[in-house]
This record gives structure tokens, sequence and C-alpha cells, in this order.
């Protein structure tokens, strides 16, 4: 019988796969950030349509928001230093542009808390973390992807990648399109996310923020949708 040596970067490799994967219980598959309403109103309702939806988010807020504050994030969880964890909890909290796209922020939040302390995580010395992390999915996701010594560029690559993967699957579902049709979209952003990491990893914090009015107007139009699968 032949014994595989398994390293240390393959269980860290395979800690991120675990992060990211669908079957993670955190309510991703509930969230559409807008997209249902803008798949109500035509906005979005082609395959190049969800693609340049996509692709547009990607250059903006995930390159100027969610990657640069995760990266921060992640620093903030190395060094044990919950004051400056809080204070980017804070600041994604003030940059998400609507009620629903807060509101999950915190319902996830919650949710990977909660997973994070049943897998250990969070015991001591580190309990005083599950109510701060409570308020931020994100932060939740920096905090494992420190625990477990995954490699910053690897999150951010692999955040990137997840948050595709689910709207895309959202997309999909909403206009609706092939499964096919959804590969294609998630072929065309794989190209675009590693530019993306690079430019957050490049970011000063001043330059952190981003606008992304249709995003807000879809979310804020999506509250009193008539009709609803998704909670955002």
């Amino acid at each position: 019988m032949v014994t595989a040596t398994i390293t240390d970067g393959q269980i860290r490799r395979l800690r991120l796969f675990q992060l990211l994967s669908p079957s993670l219980p955190v309510g991703a598959f509930a969230y559409s950030q807008g997209l249902e309403w803008a798949a109500e109103t035509g906005w979005v309702n082609s395959e190049q349509a969800l693609a340049n939806w996509l692709s547009d988010q990607l250059s903006q807020a995930l390159t100027y928001v969610d990657l640069p504050i995760l990266l921060r994030m992640i620093e903030a969880a190395v060094a044990d230093d919950a004051q400056l964890m809080s204070h980017w909890i804070s600041e994604l909290r003030a940059l998400r542009e609507t009620p629903e796209l807060r509101a999950e922020e915190t319902g996830r939040g919650r949710a990977l808390a909660d997973l994070l302390g049943s897998l250990g995580l969070l015991d001591e010395p580190s309990v005083h973390w599950r109510a701060l992390l409570s308020g931020s999915q994100l932060s939740g996701f920096a905090f494992a992807a420190a625990a477990w010594q995954i490699e910053p560029t690897d999150a951010l690559l692999g955040y990137a990648w997840s948050w595709a993967e689910n709207l895309t699957l959202a997309g999909v579902k909403l206009i609706p399109l092939g499964q096919t049709a959804g590969q294609r979209i998630l072929l065309r952003l794989a190209e675009q996310i590693p530019a993306a990491v690079e430019a957050a990893q490049r970011l000063d914090d001043a330059d952190i923020g981003a606008s992304t009015p249709a995003l807000a107007i879809a979310s804020s139009r999506h509250e009193t949708q008539y009709t609803r699968l998704y909670r955002s």
C-alpha cells in the first residue's frame, strides 16, 4: 500500500476549497444582490447582459471594496487586532449602499460565525472574536483564512471566484439561461479575477470605495418587488 504524504500547503488549499464550497451553510444561495430585480425589469435579460453586469461589479465593487477590505481584515486577524477588524467591518457596512445589502452582510456574518464556532475556530483564546465576526460575513471569511494560514492572495482569488459563481448561478436561474451559458460567463470572469486581485492589493486605504449606482438602484427596488425568490 502506498501512503500519500500530505503537505501543509495541500491542507491549506483544501481548507480554502471548504470555505468556497456552495455547501457551506451560510445562505449564499438566498441572495442575488439586486440581480433578481434587474432580471425582472429587463436590465439583465441575456447571457451577454449577465456577463456585463457581473463584470462591471467585479471591476468596481469587488476590486475597490470587498477585496482590499478582505486583505486588511486578514491582516487584522493575523495580528489578533480586534479593534482594527472592527474598524474595517464598520467601513464595509458603510460602503454597502442599501439596507438589503447590509442585512445580507450581517445575516451571512452570523451564520458564518456560528459555523466557525462549531468548527472549533472560535474556542479559547479566540472566543472573544465571535460577536465581532457576526457583524460581517467578509470578516468571518478573513478570520478563517488567517486561522488556516491560507495565503492572502489565494484567499482573495477564492473569494472573488465564490462571488462570481454564486451570482452567475442566480442569473442562470432568473433570466433563465442554460448551465452551459453560465460556464461561459464564469470562464470570462475568471480571466478578469487575477487582475482585480492584483489591483486590490495595490490600493491605499484612502482609495477604498466605489460607486455602483445600477447595483444600488436594483437592490433598493428589490426591497419592494412583488414576488421574490431571493432575499436581496
